[in-house]
């Protein structure tokens, strides 16, 4: 599986990744329906091409190249990103089901903005 998005994407969802993606495997779009629904973006593994346009391109560094890079307490959401299919409302719901979980067990560090989120996993 390539690349991660992980938790200061939630309730982020800033999409400078999506537009740089050259085949467009970042969703949902804010051109889709399930953009409002959805707590953050979710990268398709088999869509994805392995090209790390998306890394530098956002602003909270919520990306991680690899499984292997995506630190611990963030292994979690790997499983998210793994399952979502975008217009798969089962899907999609068990995705978010993951993210709820990730939140609920990391209140104190959720509460942090997404931009200083990275910083403090670091700490912990």
């Amino acid at each position: 599986m390539p690349f991660i998005i992980t938790d200061p994407c939630i309730e982020t969802k800033d999409t400078a990744c999506v537009d740089v993606c050259p085949v467009d495997c970042i969703h949902p779009r804010k051109d889709e329906p399930e953009f409002a629904a959805m707590t953050m973006l979710y990268i398709h593994p088999e869509e994805c091409i392995d090209c790390g346009a998306c890394v530098p391109a956002c602003p909270v560094a919520a990306i991680y190249e690899s499984i292997d890079a995506t630190p611990s307490h963030q292994k979690d959401l790997i499983e998210a990103n793994a399952i979502y299919r975008n217009g798969d409302p089962d899907l999609m719901a068990q995705a978010e089901a993951i993210v709820a979980a990730h939140v609920a067990a990391q209140p104190a560090l959720m509460a942090i903005p997404a931009a200083e989120r990275q910083a403090a996993h670091a700490s912990h």
